[in-house]
């Protein structure tokens, strides 16, 4: 008996040790290469440039990342929880239209918001010229500062904690609410008593993720001259040619976003949904008074003007004015490439989401089950430090290559992977690997067990059941997860920056470009592709979340 105890765990590994779990486990290594290179050169030792880095501006790295973080938590949450309340809540003018427009920001990278409001608050810009028009003295003041970053990235990423706030909003139980309006408690009682603390988790996990986009941001911080631990990085690698001390800055902002994963976890864990009942059920609409509503609507479009409309109508006036000088030939030959580059990126992402997500389901290794927690921890690292992280193997590697091909063929390869679309996609699926596999998760959760085991009993395999009865269940998490790794590879910055190729570039580049070469104008018409190719998946992703 004892030895068919001991039997039993080495058959589950001999059975399930087979090529797919092999490959499943070279999957997750090849996706955590940056973060183990990270590592391993922290064991070299600091750069020469450390030392001054420690001495002279570490301290200011660390006090503008931290004051940047907080803010944009501050003006985040109150867009993002207020607008969420309000629509969820209220029957207001335009709600349904509010519902779906107050996420387009996501559309709407911050680096090219920023470019927006630089332009319309600069001397002799639109807000000028308007002042002027109305017969107003000039209003002079610049928004190219800490505080106008604060707002220009709030107003950027408020999707997040609204997203969020909402959807636990949307459902609530009538119990907890009706007892409370027993007990004496108003409406505005209730919400910040009973109703906030329930969507503390969900609004802390929308907070996180606003915090490491504003890690990961480069182009508004540079461009508004705000100096952060990502363009330090870049400093660091580019201007100082100091990959140690780039090193040594990207472990310290990975630490702080490993910190808060444990956070977010902590809280996560601690607080449950107790709403979770058959009393949870979608809740009617208050009806309010007319001028009670109208404000109420005005708040909710606050976010919604000052991080989408307001940016759009600036750039669309911009593209007015130079549209003749960019749109030609080498214009759409970028904007072909940055689609492709989407779309490509897109596609393997979902296939290898896939694999990450059902065969660990299929076996019974643990190490499976851990592992693809580390394949999705990409989007919390930032873009500049996936980038050094893959930058420093490969080209270690085509190296090695160039001196063996040299010396024994008499051959110079070049460079084979550093400079590639093969890199850059690589980079991609690491970073945008957690936004496919979230909705897939998701989306299997809703599949009955029932169905893949009846169709198991009837003699099909794991993989025909999968292909014919799964697969079809999950062609809403197909798409979502598809759109999402396409918008957020159209607005890729920092890691598009450093690892494209020198024959290829993208619209976000190209926007970046412009701008830093104070063309600010002729940024506009990149910037205004870029926004329409987020926007209409995004509406049509919404229209699908919701049936």
């Amino acid at each position: 008996m004892f030895k068919d105890i001991i039997s039993i765990p080495k058959l589950y590994i001999r059975r399930d040790t087979n090529r797919w779990s092999i490959f499943t486990l070279i999957i997750v290594c090849f996706l955590a290469i940056p973060v183990i290179t990270i590592a391993i050169k922290l064991l070299m030792g600091p750069g020469e440039s450390w030392g001054h880095i420690v001495d002279n501006v570490l301290l200011d790295y660390s006090l503008n990342t931290l004051f940047l973080s907080v803010g944009c938590i501050i003006l985040t949450g109150f867009f993002g929880v207020s607008a969420a309340w309000i629509v969820s809540r209220y029957n207001i003018p335009l709600g349904k239209t509010l519902e779906w427009m107050l996420i387009l920001p996501l559309a709407m990278p911050s680096y090219i918001t920023a470019y927006a409001y630089a332009g319309l608050f600069d001397y002799g810009g639109t807000f000028q010229y308007i002042l002027e028009s109305i017969g107003l003295p000039a209003a002079k003041f610049s928004v190219m500062n800490m505080y106008g970053l604060i707002v220009v990235l709030s107003v950027s990423l408020f999707p997040y904690v609204y997203v969020s706030a909402r959807a636990v909003f949307l459902y609530q139980s009538n119990r907890l609410i009706e007892a409370s309006k027993v007990l004496g408690a108003g409406e505005t009682k209730t919400f910040f008593t009973i109703i906030l603390p329930i969507a503390r988790p969900a609004i802390v996990g929308g907070l996180i993720l606003v915090i490491m986009e504003v890690l990961n941001d480069y182009g508004a911080a540079k461009y508004y001259g705000i100096s952060t631990f990502t363009t330090g990085i870049f400093r660091s690698w580019f201007s100082l040619a100091e990959p140690a001390t780039a090193v040594y800055l990207s472990a310290l902002l990975l630490l702080v976003v490993f910190l808060l994963l444990y956070f977010e976890r902590k809280q996560r864990g601690n607080k449950g949904y107790a709403t979770l009942t058959k009393s949870a059920v979608q809740l009617p609409k208050l009806k309010v008074s007319k001028r009670r509503a109208f404000f109420l609507s005005s708040i909710a479009s606050i976010p919604v003007i000052l991080g989408f409309v307001i940016p759009v109508g600036q750039l669309c006036y911009w593209a007015v004015l130079t549209y003749a000088e960019v749109l030609n030939a080498s214009f759409f030959k970028i904007a072909l490439q940055s689609l492709g580059i989407a779309v490509i990126t897109g596609i393997i992402t979902v296939f290898f989401a896939l694999l990450i997500l059902y065969i660990p389901k299929w076996n019974r290794l643990k190490i499976l089950k851990k592992s693809s927690r580390i394949a999705i921890l990409g989007y919390a690292i930032p873009g500049a430090v996936i980038a050094i992280g893959i930058m420093i193997p490969t080209l270690a590697l085509d190296k090695w290559l160039i001196k063996m091909s040299s010396k024994l063929f008499n051959i110079d390869l070049g460079l084979l992977l550093n400079g590639t679309i093969f890199i850059l996609i690589y980079a991609y699926l690491i970073r945008f690997m957690a936004v496919a596999f979230n909705p897939l998760k998701g989306s299997s959760i809703k599949i009955s067990e029932g169905l893949s085991e009846s169709s198991q009993l009837l003699g099909a395999g794991k993989l025909k059941t999968f292909l014919k009865i799964e697969l079809p269940l999950l062609k809403t998490g197909l798409f979502s997860a598809f759109i999402l790794v396409f918008v957020d590879a159209m607005k890729e910055l920092p890691l598009t920056l450093i690892l494209k190729p020198y024959d290829v570039n993208t619209l976000a580049v190209k926007a970046y470009e412009f701008a830093s070469d104070e063309l600010i104008l002729e940024s506009s018409i990149p910037s205004l592709f870029i926004v329409a190719t987020g926007v209409i998946p995004i509406i049509v992703l919404n229209r699908l979340i919701l049936k």
